[in-house]
């Protein structure tokens, strides 16, 4: 495999196995295939409304699960999120998946989705009412970023608060909602500078509910590892070995294997192979791809060595996990 360059030069280097559509939740036909007539994953990328602050839409949750009605794109299609979503939920239930993992929402709790993360909406959204925030990393100042801790690693399931953190989350929120609604109340500048402050105030107190960040990572491991995972986000597909890692970020082995653990309490070589698993997994439990087609695309040499990874990574064969998966079962080995 050719060694992968420098930081700066680095783009995606593998073409996206999914569809892109037009516009967030837009239309693209009733049954998105891709060329070959395989079902896909639908890319989701942001776009704001007319009007509206750059990098930031406000939407009741009927709007979100309408809209893809009505663009036929389908709420219950897997839907990969090119921006962060976060659903505070006041009433009902939302059942859905992210990445294969069941969730179930309860009222009072918040669902928050990560870019690149694929959601599937669960039926019975009908009673469910909340609000959606659909927002891009960049919208937030730097400081925001690090201190919420919008980069991985993220915590998984609801976000549930108690009473005292609810509250304040409740009233942040419809301070935000009712700025974000009322566009012509101040000036553009000062509108949008307001709109990041409180999504600012709203992502901080969410970011720290579910503080999975260990406690001794510093600021020089925790830059390391965001490189290191903007690298592998862009070529784990292309190898997996992590010596071409250091190489093309200008680091040692050792130093990104230090920086992956205090991070995420794995090694710099389990956490690529854990990217590509989850890929794998997705891609079988989402798409009609057969097993070799996905280890062809994961960039695998054949059959047999992607079968052995995943087995290895997850216990059980491609096409085992496929069938469990489908079926909605738990998994019975490690």
């Amino acid at each position: 495999m050719r060694p992968l360059r420098r930081e700066e030069d680095l783009t995606c280097s593998v073409a996206p196995a999914e569809g892109v559509l037009p516009g967030a939740w837009e239309y693209a036909g009733p049954h998105i295939m891709d060329q070959n007539g395989h079902e896909r994953i639908v890319d989701v990328p942001f776009r704001p409304s007319p009007g509206g602050p750059p990098g930031v839409e406000v939407w009741d949750l009927a709007r979100l699960t309408g809209q893809a009605e009505r663009d036929r794109v389908g709420p219950h299609r897997p839907l990969r999120l090119g921006f962060h979503l976060l659903i505070a939920l006041r009433s009902g239930s939302l059942c859905c998946r992210v990445d294969g993992t069941e969730h179930t929402v309860p009222p009072g709790a918040w669902l928050w989705v990560r870019p690149g993360q694929v959601l599937r909406l669960g039926h019975g959204l009908d009673g469910a009412t909340g609000t959606a925030l659909l927002f891009l990393q960049g919208f937030a100042d730097a400081a925001t970023v690090s201190a919420a801790h919008l980069g991985p690693p993220h915590p998984e399931g609801p976000l549930v608060p108690d009473e005292r953190q609810g509250a304040a989350l409740d009233a942040t929120l419809r301070l935000l909602e009712d700025t974000y609604l009322h566009v012509g109340a101040l000036p553009v500048d000062t509108h949008i500078v307001l709109t990041r402050h409180l999504l600012a105030a709203l992502v901080l107190r969410l970011g720290h509910l579910h503080h999975t960040r260990p406690p001794h990572v510093g600021a020089g491991d925790s830059g390391t590892f965001q490189r290191f995972h903007r690298a592998v986000e862009r070529d784990f597909a292309v190898t997996r070995r992590v010596e071409d890692y250091a190489a093309a970020l200008g680091y040692s082995v050792r130093t990104l294997t230090r920086a992956c653990q205090a991070a995420t309490s794995r090694t710099a070589k389990q956490y690529l192979d854990d990217r590509a698993a989850l890929e794998a997994r997705r891609l079988l439990m989402h798409t009609s791809l057969t097993p070799t087609e996905i280890g062809h695309r994961l960039g695998f040499t054949s059959p047999t060595v992607f079968t052995k990874f995943f087995r290895r990574c997850t216990g059980e064969t491609p096409a085992a996990f496929r069938v469990r998966a489908r079926m909605g079962e738990h998994p019975a080995g490690p």
